[in-house]
């Protein structure tokens, strides 16, 4: 149906929407935002959000269908005033990555096939990542930036 983002981003497809009851859309769209906040809380910890303004800012995702989510991301960081931001996929239904073009300042779409159908047909496995690998793979990196440091 759409995309939630931090910040109160709340991104809607119009066309789904109108075959979606409003008591569902509004259940649906509570559950969403409180799964970002939860996540939030459990990927960042006591950590504040990144401070990106006046920075280049790369958002990287498996691949564009729709592009919901890529532009609500876009949508909340725009807010937040950084210098550029550049998206970056594998895979892209070539309309979406054309679209989405218009929204960033620079958009790399690796492989835009004609038919797309789906992201997840371009992969060998398209399992989900777990909390625990996000959450590992992100204090990793705060480790070893602080081991880097002089």
């Amino acid at each position: 149906m759409g995309a939630v983002a931090s910040g109160g981003i709340v991104l809607v497809q119009p066309t789904l929407l109108e075959r979606v009851p409003e008591e569902e859309f509004r259940w649906s769209l509570q559950r969403a935002v409180q799964e970002l906040n939860e996540r939030e809380r459990l990927y960042r910890g006591a950590r504040p959000p990144p401070n990106v303004e006046g920075r280049t800012v790369v958002l990287v995702d498996d691949g564009l269908a729709t592009g919901a989510t890529m532009r609500a991301a876009v949508e909340a960081l725009r807010r937040k005033r950084p210098r550029q931001i550049i998206a970056a996929v594998p895979i892209a239904s070539p309309e979406t990555c054309e679209a989405l073009a218009r929204e960033v300042d620079r958009i790399v779409c690796a492989a835009t096939p004609q038919p797309f159908h789906a992201v997840g047909l371009w992969y060998e496995d398209f399992s989900p990542t777990t909390d625990e690998e996000v959450i590992r793979l992100l204090g990793g990196g705060q480790q070893e930036r602080a081991e880097a440091s002089p």
